[in-house]
């Protein structure tokens, strides 16, 4: 499963979740964006953070 970071705007603390596909873009049943495990609150915004690719070719 991909891994998720947030930005909470209402007490700043950046957290990350572990989500499916489905689940990020509010394809599940009652799903919506999550809360902020520190403050409770629903103003979170996903950040854009780096990742890594790993391929099996050379080149």
């Amino acid at each position: 499963m991909p891994l998720y970071e947030y930005y909470c705007t209402a007490c700043e603390a950046r957290f990350s979740r572990n989500e499916s596909m489905a689940e990020h873009s509010g394809g599940g049943a009652g799903q919506s964006r999550p809360t902020c495990p520190h403050c409770d609150s629903p103003a979170v915004v996903p950040v854009f953070s780096n990742f890594f690719a790993k391929t099996v070719r050379k080149s």
